[in-house]
């Protein structure tokens, strides 16, 4: 869906489209008063709608927010004389305050609640319903398998969810998987009669020290379920947060109390890990573009990369809004390299860089990881200088660790799923050069909303 598109109702629709807003007016009721609120997707003026919401909207919202430990500045209740003109001015401006600072939290932004909020037509409370009803499909027609316990909001996509099985034949008492439920995405470019099924096939067929494996792949009319092996220790994110990973993402990652910065040698060995995973990926042309540290597994000193599935379901990238601000960066290859630097970024420093690049590297960096660092993520990095993987692996910083023992690989693409796979890494490159254009065009007249 390209930003110049007229709003509507689809499931296709690109979920890390920003939302801003900007409360027009208020409607006073006879016990009640109703706020306009003007929203537009993405920087274009013409995708734009007006919602009304009630206080106790925002109340049930914060609600959900505060989750995170966050105390936001949400405008007090008031029981009394909150008909008053001279109230009803004042809560106006408290609640545009408010919208704004949920605006500068990428976790709150990204929130199906803060969506549903904003755009009800798109995101209709009964969205669960539909993964629940795939998924009981999924139990149905293999009845090997048992649901455990839903695990709602375990991760930052709406449209994905999560929920912990087990196979009945199991041998280990513990032993637990993970299925999700993901519906496919803008970028879905795969046809669903041959392709679509041959690159499930594929998906359970990859074997590679640094990339989790796959049990179970199926695609479905709206969707596909992924199964793998469940880690009680969890992701990457989960170990710099000190997470348990089965809690909701708010309460996990927006505001941990006391997130780990790595040491040095365990930041190289896992760099090394995941440089050595996406170069195989792109030696073999299978489209990726969607390293995060949430989307890394941890399992003693190896890190396995996660979610290799999502170029193929089309689901875009949680960093493709800082890529549309970022247009010589126009490839996955470069897409790859951009993700990687953000992982090294919060593995060095417990947190997450929120703006597209940096200025400055803090001065508590390493001296061996600043100049990496400085070639990925600075804004002269980001115009066209960016490494290959092929570069950042021999450097001496990640060249020199030991790996342990060769461990045996497969990933065999037929011929015929080789030239899909090029048509959706041409695909998705093709619609961030034409959005990174839009929002080029669109920023020049000005279009966001002031």
């Amino acid at each position: 869906m390209a930003l110049l598109e007229k709003r509507k109702s689809s499931s296709r629709l690109d979920d890390t489209i920003p939302l801003t807003c900007h409360i027009e007016g208020r409607d006073k009721n006879d016990s009640y008063v109703e706020y306009s609120i003007k929203v537009q997707r993405g920087p274009n003026p013409e995708n734009q709608w007006k919602v009304l919401h009630r206080y106790t909207d925002f109340d049930s919202m914060n609600k959900v927010l505060e989750t995170s430990g966050a105390t936001l500045s949400l405008p007090p209740k008031k029981m009394f004389g909150n008909m008053d003109n001279a109230f009803i001015a004042e809560r106006l401006t408290g609640l545009q305050q408010y919208l704004n600072s949920i605006a500068q939290e990428p976790m709150f932004v990204r929130h199906e609640c803060f969506k549903r909020f904003m755009d009800p037509k798109n995101y209709p409370p009964n969205m669960d319903d539909e993964a629940a009803e795939q998924v009981a499909m999924f139990y149905r027609s293999e009845p090997s398998w048992e649901l455990v316990e839903n695990l709602p909001d375990i991760g930052w996509r709406i449209r994905k969810h999560y929920f912990l099985t087990k196979y009945a034949g199991a041998t280990q008492k513990n032993d637990r998987q993970i299925l999700s439920w993901v519906e496919y995405g803008p970028d879905l470019y795969l046809s669903m009669d041959k392709d679509l099924p041959a690159a499930m096939k594929l998906l359970t067929n990859i074997l590679h020290p640094y990339i989790c494996p796959i049990r179970i792949a199926t695609a479905h009319e709206k969707g596909a379920v992924i199964v793998r092996d469940f880690r009680q220790s969890g992701t990457l994110k989960d170990f710099i947060c000190k997470a348990k990973p089965k809690l909701g993402h708010l309460k996990k990652y927006c505001y941990p109390k006391l997130p780990v910065t790595m040491q040095l040698e365990d930041i190289r060995r896992c760099g090394r890990q995941i440089l050595e995973a996406l170069k195989t990926l792109q030696d073999k042309g299978f489209p990726y573009g969607h390293l995060h540290t949430g989307n890394i597994i941890m399992e003693g000193n190896v890190a396995r990369l996660l979610d290799i599935e999502n170029g193929l379901l089309g689901v875009p990238s949680i960093h493709r809004h800082h890529l549309l601000e970022l247009k010589k960066i126009q490839n996955l290859e470069q897409q790859d390299v951009y993700c990687f630097g953000h992982v090294l970024y919060e593995m060095t420093f417990g947190k997450e860089l929120r703006a597209p690049t940096t200025d400055e590297i803090p001065p508590n960096c390493p001296p061996l990881l600043e100049p990496i660092l400085s070639s990925i993520l600075t804004p002269d990095a980001c115009k066209g200088n960016i490494p290959t993987v092929s570069e950042l692996l021999q450097l001496p910083f990640f060249a020199d660790v030991q790996l342990g023992p060769e461990e045996k690989m497969s990933l065999k693409i037929p011929s015929k799923l080789k030239e899909a796979l090029k048509q959706v890494k041409d695909g998705i490159e093709q619609r961030l050069r034409d959005d990174q254009k839009l929002v080029s065009l669109t920023l020049t007249l000005g279009g966001y909303l002031q």
